[in-house]
């Protein structure tokens, strides 16, 4: 188990490679179809996105954050 201090990095990891992995996966098949060598051509596209979404995420995340507490009422 990782130390609670670790809980936002580990979030940030996970949900971007979820994400990225969903968004890939239905770009690369719009983009190709389901041919021969699809599971490569998705997996080669989702490491590229999840290389680039995880520190997107670790900046946005606190961003999002604010913009939710804004939008929401938080009286009782």
């Amino acid at each position: 188990m990782l130390p609670a201090k670790y809980a936002p990095l580990l979030f940030g990891f996970i949900l971007s490679g979820l994400m990225s992995l969903l968004v890939s996966g239905i770009s690369t098949y719009r983009a190709v179809g389901f041919v021969q060598g699809f599971a490569g051509l998705w997996t080669s596209a989702w490491l590229t996105a999840w290389v680039v979404a995880f520190p997107v995420v670790l900046v946005m995340a606190p961003l999002a954050r604010r913009a939710v507490a804004w939008l929401v009422d938080s009286r009782p």
